[in-house]
């Protein structure tokens, strides 16, 4: 094997004297004017994630979809970002992570364009393809700019608090943006606000941004390319159709998925230059943040698809309000980062995981009160617990994998980093917006006066239930659309449980983990008496694939 844990160790050891160096010549003004700019694709990307949510009714108004067409609408863009990351990740290392972030960026403002004047639901799909295309090529390559930016340990760990809280705020932002445009203008406008933003990006790349490339890249193989695609879509597309209870017909996509992957992993062995260096996954912190990252934006994702449509469809709210009272979890979810870059140093990397999951555990299980309480204040404080746990939780986990790699390998971690973060988005939507459509619909029984053809309209979505309601009118309408309300916050609360419940699991693998100490030949804890519980002695953990003490710095 090319890449093995030793030679990543060695990689990493033969670094630590370069960052020692760099401690002299901290990131100055200009690193930091380039943050700011790094920030803005990773706002492009979050926002698209979830700016559809109170977009979803309109759309569902002017192009009809189906039921099947509307959440494709949402996790294609998704689905394609996270076939296609490890791939747009491995080609920044040779030919340029700035190069491709600009090239991906003007694609990202073109297909934009596209997908606001889309004149089908089947060309808004197409449009989020592309969208997700250029997409890919965005994350990995603002995370290991920065990586290469910022090489003292303590403005690293900011400079990561900063770019995690992008992603965090422009997830909660997202729906906010969308019902304040939604207010005043048609739904093609959440997409056009993609391109101011494009612009400004590509004004300050150039100028604010140091290229930076991996000197020694090796081949590319296009073969492992392909297999990433071939083992990502059909596992999530098998998910996606196991999640709607069709397990017979999830079954072979899942086995070609499956059995795709494996060859994936096997050619990665035997490459001397592999896409992805499969032994990072021998590191027990690097796997655990992964799982962790998967996880967190899983059910981050999974709630800003469903409750955008509570808030505005169940509640009655317009979208700029709906948005609005989204806003205290956003702010909670950009300060959470920060906070967790102060307080790793006393409080340890250990129970700060930990305890940010256990908190979005806890906004999950508010949302079981929904039958006993206000809608609108649950659904709020919910969202608050989810986003600041979220929030937490993400800046320490990108940290550990940034620290596992030298800079010149930055653009693959990052990818494998990002294309787990895109696959929890993906599936969230997918997973907990399939639980919640087949809770709606087995809970939404026979209307009195309401014909079997105007039910099962009703059954495939919450809004066609209310427009069936309206159309059929008189006590008739109104029973329906009552019916139809319980029965959404029904999903809503079974939902609550089965995110909460995975969150809960999430929180004991953390534990478990990142406990401090390891077995002989973990690349993650090796005799340096670092102890992720925290403490003077420990920094909150050592650095992931070195084994050192991170001085006075979190990871």
């Amino acid at each position: 094997m090319a890449h093995n844990v030793r030679d990543a160790t060695d990689a990493t050891d033969a670094t630590d004297a370069t960052d020692v160096a760099d401690v002299a010549a901290k990131a100055g003004a200009r690193e930091w004017a380039g943050l700011v700019v790094l920030t803005l694709p990773v706002l492009l990307i979050a926002v698209d994630l979830t700016v559809l949510g109170f977009a979803i009714p309109a759309l569902s108004a002017d192009l009809a979809p189906s039921s099947s067409q509307l959440l494709w609408l949402v996790d294609i863009y998704s689905f394609v970002l996270a076939g296609l990351l490890v791939t747009m990740g491995t080609l920044g290392d040779r030919v340029g992570r700035r190069k491709l972030l600009m090239t991906g960026c003007a694609g990202f403002g073109a297909a934009s364009v596209l997908a606001a004047y889309a004149p089908s639901a089947a060309g808004l799909i197409a449009a989020r393809v592309l969208l997700g295309v250029a997409g890919a090529t965005l994350m990995p390559s603002t995370l290991s700019l920065l990586r290469n930016m910022f090489r003292e340990e303590r403005q690293r760990l900011v400079a990561v608090a900063a770019w995690g809280s992008a992603f965090s705020a422009g997830s909660a932002l997202g729906p906010v943006v969308g019902g304040v445009l939604l207010e005043h203008f048609w739904w093609g406008s959440v997409f056009l606000i993609n391109v101011p933003i494009v612009v400004l990006a590509l004004i300050g790349l150039p100028l604010l941004v140091p290229e930076a490339r991996d000197p020694s890249p090796g081949r590319f193989d296009l073969l492992s390319a392909a297999l990433t695609l071939l083992t990502v879509l059909p596992v999530v597309y098998a998910i996606k159709i196991f999640a709607h209870g069709d397990e017979l017909k999830a079954l072979p996509f899942l086995v070609v998925g499956l059995l795709f992957g494996y060859v994936f992993v096997r050619r990665q062995r035997t490459l001397a230059d592999p896409l992805i260096d499969i032994s990072l996954f021998r590191i027990r912190t690097f796997s655990a943040a992964i799982v962790t990252n998967v996880l967190v934006v899983f059910v981050m994702a999974g709630s800003l698809f469903f409750i955008p449509q509570f808030l505005q469809l169940s509640e009655g709210l317009s979208p700029l309000r709906g948005g609005l009272l989204l806003l205290p979890g956003a702010a909670l979810s950009v300060a959470s980062g920060f906070f967790a870059a102060a307080a790793a140093q006393r409080a340890g990397l250990r129970r700060l995981v930990a305890g940010g999951l256990a908190t979005a555990a806890l906004g999950y299980a508010v949302m079981t009160a929904l039958p006993l309480g206000h809608g609108v204040a649950v659904i709020t404080v919910a969202f608050c617990l989810i986003s600041l746990g979220a929030g937490t939780v993400m800046t320490l986990t990108n940290s550990i994998v940034l620290s596992t790699v030298p800079p010149e390998r930055a653009g693959a971690a990052s990818a494998v980093s990002e294309t787990g973060i895109e696959l929890g988005g993906a599936l969230g939507v997918a997973v907990l917006g399939s639980v919640l459509s087949s809770a709606y619909r087995v809970g939404l029984d026979p209307v009195e006066g309401v014909s079997s053809e105007v039910m099962g309209s009703a059954r495939e979505t919450f809004a066609n239930a209310l427009r069936q309601a309206a159309e059929t009118g008189g006590a008739a309408g109104r029973s329906l659309a009552g019916a139809a309300r319980d029965a959404f916050a029904g999903g809503v609360q079974l939902t609550g449980i089965v995110g909460a419940g995975l969150l809960v699991v999430a929180t004991a693998q953390a534990w478990v983990l990142l406990r401090p100490g390891g077995a002989a030949g973990d690349g993650a804890d090796r005799g340096d008496g670092a102890d992720p519980d925290g403490g003077a002695a420990s920094d909150a953990g050592a650095d992931a694939g070195t084994g050192r003490p991170l001085g006075s710095t979190v990871l």
